[in-house]
């Protein structure tokens, strides 16, 4: 399984596990593509599966790193070390 990071906007977020992580996937009619992972955290208090994290497929990089930086303190996986 993976645990699956679907950033939506600089502010909005959605978390879902997954079988498999594909490059590209559709989520409520948008396309994502896969922008970090699958990365498997260091060990914490509980067992991670890998994460995995998409951003809609037209934002540029810069901007997805923005999103994601914005994202880390309401988003935990966002925040583990690897």
């Amino acid at each position: 399984m993976y645990q699956v990071i679907l950033l939506k906007s600089e502010t909005a977020f959605f978390r879902t596990r997954w079988e498999q992580a594909e490059a590209v996937v559709e989520h409520e009619g948008a396309t994502y593509t896969l922008r970090a992972g699958p990365r498997q955290p260091l060990p914490t208090d509980h067992d991670w599966d890998p994460i995995v994290v998409y951003a809609p497929e037209e934002i540029p990089e810069e901007d997805f790193q923005e999103w994601y930086a914005a994202q880390q303190p309401q988003v935990e996986e966002l925040r583990l070390k690897y």
